[in-house]
């Protein structure tokens, strides 16, 4: 299948593939009666929101900052992903309701030959488009696209376990065993909701970069250092979609013009960004003899 060639085309694969699959499973839960064939629709479902609110999210995420978010709108991937996260722990909890009340009150399967065969093909057909996803997602950083994928891979493996869980039933007769295998289905969903709210929660309550980034803008920083740098402190920096915000104070021995620091800064600056892609870095450039917090620095640089 050909890689699409935007993050919202991307998307848009999703919801095509998301509401071929729901259709299906419908059919074939309503024919076959299954009860993990029912809620694999469920999470299709779930799979589809998921989808739509990718889409919107990456288109509105690559809008260029403006007076009202001047900072950007990459970090509406970030909230999108997190009702992503959401909505799976939701379909979970369907899911498990539903496969414990069938086993409470009993049920009749018939006609398996008909689910096995639809989740063969949405098996197939996650792991598919799921690769696409996670592909473009990767390119461009995108965590919207990726918690995307993220559901595709897990309706992929649910449905790989229904699938081994109505042959098993078609073969002893054992119609329990249907609504186990919704359970379990249940619990690999909630573990998947349960990390991308973790990992798009980070970002939206601005955690810090995780420390091999942090290295490779210390680094940065040190291999760009002049004669003139005595120190820096106040080093912090985020993420916020695919860009990641730097910003510390510089100290510059005294005797240093303003118009070298200023050039040095801006070396700092490009140093750090050829480092990390996609850093916007802002630089504070003050005198060495500047009062400072000891802690703000970890390991500033040492004058001499």
């Amino acid at each position: 299948m050909k890689q699409p060639a935007t993050k919202s085309g991307a998307a848009a694969l999703s919801i095509a593939s998301n509401s071929l699959l729901i259709a299906i499973k419908l059919a074939a839960g309503a024919i076959t009666g299954s009860i993990a064939i029912i809620t694999e629709a469920i999470h299709s479902g779930i799979d589809l929101i998921a989808s739509v609110i990718a889409y919107v999210s990456v288109r509105k995420s690559v809008e260029p900052a403006d007076v009202d978010h001047p900072y950007g709108h990459e970090k509406v991937e970030s909230l999108a992903a997190t009702i992503e996260g959401i909505l799976i722990l939701v379909g979970a909890g369907i899911i498990i309701f539903e496969a414990t009340r069938r086993l409470v009150t009993g049920a009749e399967v018939e006609l398996l030959w008909v689910g096995i065969a639809v989740m063969g093909f949405s098996t197939v057909a996650n792991l598919v488009v799921s690769a696409i996803l996670y592909r473009k997602a990767r390119e461009e950083e995108s965590l919207a696209l990726e918690g995307d994928a993220a559901h595709l891979r897990t309706d992929a493996a649910t449905s790989g376990a229904v699938l081994v869980g109505l042959l098993i039933v078609e073969l002893t007769g054992v119609v329990a065993l249907d609504s186990i295998t919704a359970i379990l289905v249940a619990v690999v969903i909630v573990g998947a909701g349960i990390n991308i709210i973790r990992r798009s929660s980070g970002v939206l309550v601005d955690e810090a970069l995780p420390p091999d980034e942090m290295d490779l803008i210390e680094g940065a920083i040190a291999a760009s250092r002049t004669g003139e740098v005595a120190g820096y402190h106040k080093l912090r920096a985020r993420r916020s979609g695919h860009l990641r915000h730097v910003d510390l104070h510089v100290q510059f021995s005294e005797g240093t013009s303003l118009e070298r620091a200023h050039e040095v800064a801006h070396g700092m600056r490009d140093a750090i960004a050829g480092a990390l892609p996609a850093a916007e870095v802002l630089i504070h450039v003050e005198p060495e003899t500047s009062l400072r917090d000891p802690a703000d620095s970890p390991d500033p640089f040492r004058a001499g």
